[in-house]
């Protein structure tokens, strides 16, 4: 009994469905255009977008911050509040509560 005449084997009996299927492996995996290269190509893509998106929107926080800034009671808040900046004649006390005195301890 021949290895041929085996019913599972005899569709590759066929030239035309060999060439067929070497031309398919080759396209899918072994070739510059091949599916998994365009498959790593189309994650790029889709990371890049992300990362336009987000720095879009930081852009965006960014201008917002400039326009608060632009002027002298943004940049008077901005002083008070952030850098804890006060005039000579005044006092601040800075209040703290229980949160945030255990939030800031467990961060460290």
């Amino acid at each position: 009994m021949s290895i041929w005449n085996n019913k599972y084997l005899k569709p590759f009996k066929n030239i035309y469905l060999i060439v067929l299927i070497v031309f398919v492996v080759w396209m899918l995996f072994f070739d510059a255009h091949s599916w998994l290269f365009h498959h790593e190509l189309n994650s790029d893509v889709e990371e890049l977008e992300y990362q336009k998106d987000h720095y879009r929107n930081e852009i965006t926080k960014d201008d917002k911050a400039i326009k608060e800034l632009s002027t002298e009671e943004g940049i008077e808040r901005t002083a008070r509040e952030t850098y804890y900046m006060k005039k000579p004649n005044e006092d601040i006390y800075i209040i703290e509560y229980e949160d945030s005195i255990v939030k800031q301890k467990q961060d460290e």
